[in-house]
């Protein structure tokens, strides 16, 4: 299979000659046709909850509910993602990690879709603002044998897990999970400066949407969001939807981080898709408005994230005035290194995986318009 495009990399018109699921071939286009898309690799959200109807933290979730994931990601050009699991009952925790396991073992397509899975939470703060909209009634102190058990339960395939370094324990937590190979996120926290220092000198490396998940007021200056823009070891994960974060505070980490440091990710979850009105979401009544975004009804609170990473490409282009070429490398590169996947992967090189994506965009548009999707060069989709 061929697939022509303008690399989003090097502006030049490019044919990929796709052979086992892996780019054979990459030659430059001498005379191109007029109005070719441009050409990436497949997007990689490390932060997905769930999205349309599907949730890998439901009571009843299936393996149907992880074929429902992949293709509606598909729409927005993500050929992978990282499954993310919320605080919830353990025994519902372990029993979702096996039916994803089976799900991965089990297909192709999955095996091929899902880089690793993320554990949100139990070892969160506890206290409003930090812990977000996670149940507080199963919010807990980290264990780590406890993380043995999800690694059990779902064959090996934990890449990332959020912890709260101010938790008793989290310290010897963070270095035992961070020396099995396993990225270390802080998330969800409501620790002071030195707590957090502490946690990056124990192994931690990530920061899961920095800036959200955290107090409505901080002090001035000592306080754990400067704290994670200035750690050097640490990559920071941002929701870039405009909703989330101001496009000044996106420009402003931008800034602070270095775009190798920066990772985009959409955190959607179930009701993110639907069409705008009032649904039930658990025990909570929660809208889509017109724009995409969740939020209480009547007030200006948001209830999870509903728009992909088509979106928050675009948006963040538009915040922080970076091109295409910068800015793919935030869901492409970055969160491949950041989970260990191996260097090949991101990229429009002959030897990468062939995960890719066409589409459209010029400055100013709201999100890219995605023609296509691959995966391992299987379409996933297509443009009607």
């Amino acid at each position: 299979m061929n697939i022509e495009g303008i690399s989003v990399f090097s502006g030049k018109a490019i044919r990929l000659e796709l052979e086992d699921e892996i780019i054979n071939k990459v030659t430059e286009i001498k005379n191109p046709g007029h109005d070719m898309p441009y050409l990436s690799p497949g997007f990689l959200d490390m932060q997905v909850n769930g999205y349309n109807g599907s949730d890998y933290s439901l009571e009843d979730f299936s393996v149907e509910h992880v074929n429902n994931i992949i293709s509606s990601l598909a729409v927005s050009g993500t050929s992978q993602h990282v499954p993310t699991f919320v605080s919830g009952p353990q025994d519902r925790l372990i029993r979702n990690l096996k039916i994803t396991a089976e799900a991965i073992r089990n297909s192709k397509i999955v095996r091929k879709a899902i880089s690793g899975i993320h554990i949100e939470g139990p070892f969160i703060s506890s206290e409003d603002g930090p812990r977000g909209a996670h149940d507080k009634k199963f919010v807990r102190d980290p264990d780590f044998a406890e993380f043995e058990s999800w690694q059990e339960a779902s064959e090996g395939r934990i890449s990332i897990v959020t912890v709260a370094p101010e938790r008793e324990g989290a310290l010897d937590f963070i270095r035992k999970v961070s020396a099995s190979g396993v990225t270390v996120s802080i998330g969800h926290t409501g620790a002071n400066p030195e707590e957090i220092c502490r946690a990056v000198e124990a192994g931690a490396r990530l920061s899961t949407h920095l800036g959200n998940g955290s107090y409505t007021e901080l002090p001035r200056l000592k306080n754990y969001i400067w704290e994670q823009l200035a750690a050097d070891e640490l990559t920071a994960g941002i929701i870039s939807d405009s909703f989330h974060l101001p496009g000044s505070v996106v420009k402003t980490f931008a800034r602070a981080k270095g775009l190798d440091r920066m990772v985009l990710v959409s955190d959607v979850a179930l009701i993110g898709g639907y069409k705008p009105g009032l649904y039930k979401w658990g025990d909570l009544d929660v809208e889509v408005f017109a724009d995409g975004h969740l939020g209480l009804p009547g007030t200006s609170i948001l209830a999870g994230a509903a728009h992909l990473l088509d979106w928050d490409l675009a948006h963040f282009m538009e915040f922080t005035g970076n091109g295409l070429a910068e800015t793919i490398k935030l869901c492409t590169v970055n969160p491949a290194r950041v989970i260990g996947l191996p260097e090949e992967y991101g990229k429009l090189e002959a030897g990468s995986p062939a995960n890719l994506c066409l589409f459209k965009y010029k400055p100013g548009d709201k999100r890219l318009h995605v023609l296509a999707a691959f995966s391992a060069g299987q379409e996933i989709f297509k443009e009607k």
